[in-house]
């Protein structure tokens, strides 16, 4: 079994494969000042609560935009699961030519989504991820990563709108019955996701321009993906697995380098 560690600002995704076969998927809060000990006992607490133990676990990656977290979740999979986990980053085979100014840049969960979207979809493609930044990824017929667009994140923008203000609340993200609110709250939803849903729409429809490609398929993942599908007929696929699926893929890989 292996398990994979997706580090974002927001949330830490982690999966345990056997096989091909997903056997538990799970998120916690990222927080940079927790130890590699408390890192590892919430694991073992979460593992032991669906009847699995830590020696089942033979191999693992980790892929992470948060580097003050790379060693402390490195430590914890040595200390607690007896493995050393493969870290996304230079010299790991990914398969994904990256055509950018400095690939350098190119955060590595993009990489994972680029390499997991063209794995299960095919090329040309779009690949929107709704993460603590909306990252959309331009992937050419070849399977070239040829660069994207990174805007706000859904979530980030309501807390920017709420902090930024005297008066308004905190609301839930989902969408409203009409885009017309007739409330506080309804008018807020309504600005977050019918704003988004029209944000995306015009940047896919720009970048589908720009690609001078036929039939670019549009696959979204992350968090509030299939709020903004509902809205908008741009996105062909929401795939709410595939970072964590492409990790497994790019461990596969890269399996040789782990023994």
């Amino acid at each position: 079994m292996i398990i994979c560690l997706d580090v974002g600002n927001t949330n830490i995704k982690y999966a345990l494969f056997d096989g091909d076969e997903l056997k538990l998927s799970f998120r916690v809060a990222t927080e940079h000042k927790k130890t590699s000990d408390e890192y590892g006992g919430q694991l073992l607490n979460i593992l032991s609560n669906k009847g699995i133990a830590a020696s089942e676990i033979d191999g693992g990656i980790i892929s992470s935009v948060v580097p003050p977290l790379d060693y402390t979740l490195e430590r914890m999979c040595k200390i607690y699961l007896k493995i050393k986990p493969l870290m996304l980053g230079a010299g790991l085979k990914t398969g994904l030519n990256l055509k950018v100014d400095n690939a350098r840049e190119v955060g590595a969960d993009r990489v994972v989504n680029n390499v997991a979207a063209v794995k299960k979809y095919g090329a040309p493609l779009i690949v929107i991820d709704f993460g603590t930044a909306t990252t959309f990824n331009a992937v050419n017929e070849r399977g070239e990563f040829i660069g994207g667009v990174i805007a706000p994140g859904i979530k980030g923008s309501l807390e920017s709108l709420v902090n930024g203000t005297a008066k308004l609340p905190r609301v839930e993200i989902e969408r409203p019955q009409r885009v017309i609110g007739t409330n506080t709250v309804t008018n807020m939803q309504s600005g977050i996701v019918f704003g988004f849903a029209g944000l995306v729409e015009y940047i896919v429809k720009k970048i589908k321009k720009e690609m001078k490609t036929e039939n670019v398929k549009t696959i979204a993942t992350g968090g509030f993906s299939e709020v903004i599908a509902e809205e908008i007929s741009c996105i062909d696929k929401v795939d709410k697995l595939l970072t964590l699926e492409g990790l497994k893929y790019l461990y596969n890989l890269n399996a040789d380098t782990n023994k």
